[in-house]
């Protein structure tokens, strides 16, 4: 069982976390760290203290209304994706620790696609 670095819990909610094979848990958002714990197994969880996130990227959908998910890019480790029942929340908690300009839209689908086009077709 791995120990809680937070000592205040802002948010406590059910997410999924899609780190390889998707899993069910619970994500915490505390003072010190954002914190991903797995219902089933135990040794499955996934702690990432404020200081070591970069950038937090959520994939927003109609304008805002809906958000499926959300990544948390850190400094040395990677990209963790997550999804949650309440995703506004959760952002919001970390809004809390992560700066707002650290906090930035994916690109959606055709901006990927306008993207591919103009490197495709630029002059060099």
């Amino acid at each position: 069982m791995a120990q809680s670095m937070n000592t205040k819990v802002d948010l406590v909610i059910k997410a999924t976390s899609y780190q390889g094979l998707n899993s069910y848990g619970k994500i915490m958002v505390g003072d010190k760290a954002f914190e991903y714990y797995n219902d089933r197994n135990v040794n499955d969880f996934i702690q990432i203290p404020w200081e070591e996130v970069d950038y937090v990227v959520a994939s927003v959908m109609f304008k805002g209304k809906k958000i499926p998910r959300y990544a948390i890019q850190t400094k040395k480790n990677g990209t963790y994706s997550f999804a949650s029942k309440e995703p506004k929340k959760v952002l919001r908690a970390i809004n809390k620790y992560v700066p707002s300009d650290h906090m930035v839209r994916s690109l959606t689908f055709f901006d990927v696609l306008k993207r591919a086009f103009r490197s495709k077709f630029k002059k060099k």
